[in-house]
């Protein structure tokens, strides 16, 4: 065992800090139940907390932080899309993501090293280019590159003209990049918790309650809470939750 390690567990700092407080027993109410602790679950949690004063707010999640839809996230942050409103939309997420570690304290390992879409069809091509013109007009740097650039962006890849997928251009985004899912996450959930927000793991939402066509609480594997407004963030369980809320 290194000396450093051994020292320091025999120091009075000795436990860490946790970034995320341990489970608390559920309140009777809240004023807000999100239902899902994963990236847009916890982020959600952080704006109403940071930015509306909302801090009476619990995040439920059936295992643990980040380990359902994030888990399995690409990690690709870009805003090359091909309809304005996406472009506009992903845009304002490709910019936030550029302060976000300085915002939360947290090293969200985004790394701004652009993004290469290859075209094997000349209808990939066409809609390449269409897509380079939306996003130069909203403002978003895309270029279209051909076969010469994409061998200088990228040595590595087979130019062989007879492959099965011969590369024939392609769609560089330079704005775009990647960043850490989990890191996100705790990055988040961290912060909201310091703001004062509840994140309660291992706790399975089976049911919601409903009157007068709203939900006004929450059963869990841990009890039912009463709550003012639901937030469902569970990805790929969505259908799931909202047949609870009929």
């Amino acid at each position: 065992m290194p000396w450093s390690l051994l020292k320091y567990g025999l120091s009075k700092r000795y436990p860490a800090r946790r970034d995320i407080p341990l489970d608390k027993d559920l309140k009777k109410s809240y004023d807000v139940v999100i239902i899902g602790g994963g990236g847009h679950g916890a982020a959600t949690a952080y704006h109403l907390a940071r930015y509306h004063g909302i801090t009476n707010i619990a995040v439920l999640e059936k295992g643990y932080l980040g380990g359902g839809n994030t888990a399995r996230n690409t990690t690709v942050i870009r805003s090359n899309y091909i309809t304005p409103d996406s472009v506009r939309f992903y845009k304002e997420s490709v910019d936030l993501f550029t302060r976000l570690s300085n915002e939360l304290g947290y090293n969200m390992m985004f790394s701004q090293r652009g993004q290469l879409t290859l075209a094997h069809s000349d209808a990939s091509l066409r809609t390449f280019r269409l897509r380079a013109e939306v996003n130069k007009h909203c403002g978003v740097r895309s270029e279209m590159v051909d076969r010469e650039q994409i061998r200088e962006l990228v040595p590595c890849l087979n130019m062989d003209e007879n492959a099965r997928y011969p590369i024939l251009g392609g769609l560089w985004h330079k704005d775009g990049g990647t960043a850490r899912h989990d890191a996100v996450v705790w990055g988040y959930a961290r912060r909201a918790a310091e703001l004062g927000v509840e994140i309660h793991q291992r706790t399975e939402v089976t049911g919601i309650q409903r009157a007068n066509g709203r939900a006004t609480g929450v059963e869990t594997n841990r009890g039912t809470i009463q709550c003012g407004n639901v937030v469902q963030a569970v990805a790929g369980m969505s259908a799931v939750v909202a047949r609870m809320a009929g």
